[in-house]
């Protein structure tokens, strides 16, 4: 008897040859061409904040990765996943602390995150071994007091945790397996490449085995592989661990990042964050939770610096996603291409872009809305000029208001009254002239 069928078909193109038993060499250039774009980004984007920006999505994209192997794969949604990651990254700036107390002795800097991937399997162990007995929304639950019991922790066990002011450490007084000077911040990027692309490709491969089918079996149909001979509570837990240990991986990074960790780093924001991204990329696809990470991490940094109301936009994407594209962005790219691929755009390439431009021009309109609102509600002085979309504007006139929600309005309107029913009209002449 088969498994169940995923959520969706894992259709990037790092698979394996089925045929002949192994892995395809020509089947290995995205990743070959993922390698070659993260060495070259730091030469072409050569600031230090830039590729600090660079290690940070390398950090995200693991924790995304891991925590995908509960969601995506085994589907159990966890409002916790920070705890793995944060305690990971605790036990490994404690260890940083020790080589930097020892002189400079002492485990290598390269495989710090080693020891925050040990912290993450153990704790995953003990709190795991509750946590998996029921799914859905007990384990949601489960995972959200767990979440919340591990951080208020942090600031009552000061010794552990640092207090409010966390801990602090210095990669460039521990010793390098390599002979590598971690100072600048361009080495320590490759670092976190290197340990990206090792984690990202055991993650991919782990995904292949046996447990891995198990786990997409047991997320759709617990019942019917408990019936072919498979534990449903077993497969969760291993799957639980494993998540843990590379989450616990990628806080030994962040550590090396960072150089300093605090209470946030187990709080819920940072379970939030993972959640969203994951989400926002795709949790069907391998790449999703990789290109989510990457856009959540890089929008964090830029929204913050223009607005204020970052966070509302963040929300209202993730909101976005939920309702009208659940399979994620990737999943919108492929289902395109497919649809490319067997000719559906054929004849509608213009209603399409279309489309498009009409609710790019309705996103505008409400991101203008969206600050004037902010500032109009949250400044102290509403009537203080702002920059809005570069014009320096008055959110206490009339005319701002006008122009912003006359803009939503009509793209949106155009989008969903006029160009898709006119997209759909097409298809459905095609269709009938195709079936005549």
């Amino acid at each position: 008897m088969t498994t169940t069928t995923t959520i969706q078909q894992d259709n990037t193109s790092m698979a394996t040859n089925t045929k002949a038993g192994g892995i395809n060499p020509l089947k290995l250039w995205p990743w070959l061409a993922v390698l070659l774009i993260a060495v070259v980004l730091p030469f072409v984007f050569d600031s230090g904040h830039t590729i600090n920006l660079l290690s940070h999505m390398g950090v995200a994209i693991i924790f995304a990765l891991s925590y995908n192997m509960l969601l995506g794969n085994t589907g159990l949604l966890s409002f916790g996943h920070a705890v793995y990651f944060g305690l990971g990254a605790f036990v490994a700036m404690h260890l940083l602390r020790a080589i930097n107390d020892a002189g400079g002795t002492g485990l290598p800097i390269e495989l710090l995150p080693l020891a925050g991937a040990a912290a993450g399997l153990g704790f995953g162990i003990i709190f795991g071994s509750f946590s998996v007995r029921r799914a859905g929304v007990v384990f949601a639950m489960i995972t959200l007091g767990l979440g919340e019991l591990v951080h208020s922790s942090s600031l009552m066990f000061t010794d552990f945790f640092g207090g409010e002011a966390g801990l602090f450490g210095y990669r460039d007084e521990a010793p390098s397996l390599l002979g590598v000077d971690y100072a600048p911040s361009r080495n320590v990027y490759f670092l976190v490449v290197a340990w990206t692309l090792i984690a990202a490709i055991l993650m991919y491969l782990l995904r292949k085995t046996p447990l891995g089918w198990m786990a997409n079996a047991v997320r759709d149909n617990p019942e019917r592989a408990q019936f072919v001979g498979y534990n449903p509570t077993i497969v969760r837990y291993i799957q639980f661990v494993l998540s843990a240990c590379f989450a616990g991986l990628a806080g030994g990074l962040f550590v090396i990042t960072n150089e300093i960790v605090n209470d946030e780093v187990v709080g819920q924001l940072q379970s939030g964050a993972v959640l969203l991204g994951t989400f926002i990329g795709g949790i069907g696809y391998f790449i999703g939770p990789v290109i989510g990470a990457s856009l959540v991490t890089f929008l964090e940094s830029s929204l913050s610096a223009h607005t204020e109301a970052w966070v509302l936009y963040f929300g209202l994407l993730f909101i976005s996603i939920v309702m009208f594209a659940p399979m994620g962005l990737v999943g919108i790219v492929h289902t395109q291409y497919v649809n490319w691929k067997t000719g559906g755009w054929k004849g509608n390439t213009g209603i399409r872009l279309y489309i498009l431009v009409s609710g790019i021009v309705g996103i505008f309109g409400l991101i203008c809305v969206t600050e004037l609102s902010y500032h109009y509600f949250r400044s102290w002085d509403p009537s203080a000029p702002f920059s809005l979309m570069g014009i320096s504007t008055n959110a206490t006139h009339f005319m701002p208001w006008l122009v912003s929600f006359a803009i939503t309005l009509i793209g949106f309107g155009l989008m969903l009254f006029h160009a898709n029913p006119l997209l759909k009209r097409h298809i459905s002449a095609n269709s009938d002239g195709g079936k005549a």
